[in-house]
């Protein structure tokens, strides 16, 4: 059963406490990739066998296979993956940067070019964390972004197919290669590169402490997304809330992950118990009960708060993942919140919305990195050029201003270089 916890009654480090993951899969991932490093093609062949248990003839999953996988697809879920892709496109257009140029003073210009990385990876997961929210989330920015190459890695199953769920969505994302490997050997083929799986310059995507312990070993070789922990969610609701409605919500999250975390912060112990009895009706319910069981039992809490705007300051501190705010009039608090992945306003808007089809990123900062970090976005798949131009009179300007500041530093090369160009004048 939920703990209840009482901010009067119990302490900060109970209130904010998280339960950090414990295996330890750093050793096991390192031996990974160097096999892949050094044997490439063949270590991915071995591993899926000995992972997946299927037998590859080729990684590169062919256009017949993702025909086929549209045709064993419903129609109806087509059309869904293109709606919510629609969606997920309108949002992250309006995240697209400029370059600029800025040249208002004589015989200066000073610019910032935005170019799209070369290669993007993308992993997503298989068997039964099979997420073709995911493959559109993951993709889209980074085609708005301008990326030539996205590429996609998911684990196959047994018979040597991708999940056609998957391809599907791939296929409407526009994915441009897919490749039958996943786990922290797929993670090093996009990072080192191999005889088929081209070197990438961004990974992104989610997985298991495996995949996520990879991509923390290879960043550097290439940028990351972020290091993913356990899905959360933080409810903010008040008294007036229907109980029903938040335990779904809730349970919605603990579903994902024995690991995950769902919280409910309150200013109503009424609601308080009546949300703790709706988990234990609903519960039962679920096909993966079992883990929403531990989810909730282990992880989960209910914070019993003064008012909403100590509700509010508990969330801030712990800086959710996903956040809803089930209360009249969200809005007037939207500004009080400065620390979550994802806000979801109002009695209306379930979580599950924004994982699959409203259009904001749903691959958000977890572990409390909300205070530092954010969604997944088009800013993701750019980087940022500078160029600065001056005239032989602009520099002369200026020149014995860059030489006191590179001497006060003792370094008396850069000042020479400032007004070496002036000894001749």
């Amino acid at each position: 059963m939920i703990k209840i916890l009482d901010v009067k009654q119990v302490s900060n480090d109970e209130i904010f406490a998280r339960t950090a993951p414990t295996i330890n899969v750093e050793s096991i991932v390192t031996e990974i990739i160097e096999n892949v490093k050094k044997n490439k093609d063949k270590a991915l062949y071995e591993y899926t066998a000995k992972f997946d248990k299927a037998e590859l003839n080729t990684l590169l999953v062919s256009d017949e296979e993702i025909e086929e996988a549209m045709g064993l697809v419903e129609p109806k879920f087509i059309e869904i993956l293109e709606k919510a892709a629609k969606n997920i496109q309108k949002f992250h257009e309006k995240q697209v940067r400029n370059s600029f140029v800025i040249n208002d003073e004589e015989g200066i210009v000073i610019g910032q070019k935005v170019i799209p990385v070369d290669k993007a990876g993308l992993y997503v997961p298989g068997g039964t964390a099979a997420y073709p929210s995911t493959v559109l989330m993951d993709s889209i920015p980074a085609k708005i972004a301008g990326v030539k190459e996205v590429v996609m890695v998911t684990p196959p199953g047994k018979d040597g197919k991708v999940n056609p769920a998957i391809l599907a969505a791939a296929k409407v994302a526009g994915i441009d290669k897919i490749f039958k490997v996943g786990g922290a050997q797929a993670i090093a083929a996009l990072a080192y590169g191999t005889e088929s799986i081209p070197k990438v310059d961004k990974i992104v995507g989610p997985g298991n402490a495996f995949v996520a312990e990879a991509k923390k070993q290879v960043f550097g070789t290439v940028s990351i997304d972020m290091i993913a922990g356990p899905s959360e969610i933080l409810v903010v609701a008040d008294g007036k809330s229907n109980a029903k409605y938040v335990a779904a919500d809730l349970l919605s999250q603990a579903e994902h992950d024995k690991m995950a975390s769902a919280v409910l912060v309150t200013d109503s112990i009424e609601l308080a118990n009546k949300v703790s009895e709706e988990l234990e009706k609903q519960i039962p319910m679920l096909e993966r009960a079992e883990i929403a069981r531990a989810s909730i039992d282990n992880n989960g809490k209910i914070i019993v708060a003064d008012d909403l705007m100590k509700a509010i300051d508990i969330a801030n501190e712990i800086a959710p993942e996903h956040l809803e705010l089930c209360v009249d009039n969200p809005f007037d608090y939207l500004d009080s919140i400065r620390h979550a992945g994802s806000i979801f306003m109002g009695r209306n808007c379930p979580e599950a919305l924004g994982d699959y089809f409203a259009g904001p990123n749903h691959t958000l900062p977890t572990s409390g990195s909300a205070k530092f970090s954010s969604p997944l976005s088009v800013d993701d798949f750019v980087k940022k050029t500078q160029y600065t131009y001056y005239t032989k009179k602009a520099l002369a300007n200026v020149a014995y201003d860059i030489a006191t500041f590179a001497t006060k530093e003792g370094l008396t090369g850069h000042a020479k270089s400032a007004v070496i160009r002036l000894e001749d004048e």
